[in-house]
C-alpha cells in the first residue's frame, strides 16, 4: 500500500523555521557590554528610533517589496520596546535607580509615538498589509511610556505580581518538594547566621598578618 505525505501547512513550516533576531549582530554585542540596567534602556531607545526612522524612509516613496520591509521593522521595533520594559522589570525587582534611564526613555517615546500616529494618519496606500503590526507597535509605546512614568507604582505591580506566583508555585508543590526546600531555606538560614559579621566589601580580601 502505497502512502503520500500530507503537505505540510504554511503555520506548521512557519514554526519550523528559526526565529528572525529583531536586533541586528552589531546591536546584540552592545546590549551584552551594557550591564547597567540605565544604559542599556538607553541603547533599546536608541534601536527603537533607528527602525522608526527606516520606516519613515520606506514609506517615503513607493517602492516594490516594501511592505514585507515595513512589517519586519514594526515587527522588530515592538519587541525592542518589549525589551526595554523587561529590562525596566528587571532592574525594579532588584530596587535599581532607573530615573536617569527614564529621563531621557520618556519623551524618546512620545517622540516615536506622534511618528506611529503619524503614518497611521497618513494613510499609506498599502497600510492594509502591516496595519496590525502598525496598530501593536503603537499600543506597546503607549504602554511602555506609561509603565515608565510611574516607577513606584510599577515597582509594587511587579512585587505583587511576583509575590502572586511564588504563592501558586508553592500551591504546586507536592508535600515531599515543600518539606525539602523548606529544609534548604533553613539550612541557608543557618549558614548565613553563622557567618561572621566584617566590614569588608564583596571580594575585598582580608590583608596579611603583620602587615
Amino acid at each position: 500500500v502505497q502512502t503520500c505525505a500530507l503537505p505540510i501547512s504554511m503555520l506548521m513550516l512557519a514554526a519550523l523555521l528559526p526565529a528572525r533576531d529583531f536586533l541586528s549582530a552589531e546591536e546584540i554585542d552592545q546590549i551584552r557590554a551594557a550591564q547597567e540596567p540605565n544604559l542599556r534602556v538607553q541603547l533599546y531607545l536608541k534601536f527603537a528610533q533607528s527602525r522608526i526612522a527606516q520606516l519613515e524612509q520606506l514609506l517615503s516613496k513607493e517602492r516594490a517589496g516594501r511592505t514585507a520591509l515595513a512589517h519586519d521593522l514594526l515587527e522588530d521595533y515592538t519587541k525592542i520596546i518589549e525589551a526595554l520594559d523587561t529590562v525596566g522589570d528587571d532592574a525594579l525587582r532588584r530596587k535599581v535607580d532607573l530615573s536617569k534611564g527614564m529621563a531621557l526613555v520618556i519623551p524618546g517615546e512620545k517622540a516615536l509615538l506622534a511618528k506611529l500616529e503619524k503614518i497611521e494618519d497618513s494613510e499609506p496606500s498599502d497600510l492594509a498589509r502591516y496595519e496590525f503590526m502598525l496598530k501593536d507597535a503603537i499600543n506597546a509605546t503607549e504602554d511602555s511610556i506609561d509603565l515608565s512614568g510611574d516607577l513606584t507604582g510599577r515597582a509594587q505591580d511587579i512585587a505583587a505580581k511576583d509575590q502572586k506566583d511564588e504563592e501558586k508555585r508553592k500551591e504546586g508543590l507536592t508535600p515531599e518538594d515543600a518539606k525539602r526546600e523548606a529544609a534548604e531555606k533553613s539550612k541557608q538560614q543557618d549558614k548565613q547566621a553563622k557567618k561572621p559579621p566584617t566590614l569588608r566589601r564583596p571580594g575585598e580580601v582580608a590583608p596579611a598578618k603583620g602587615k
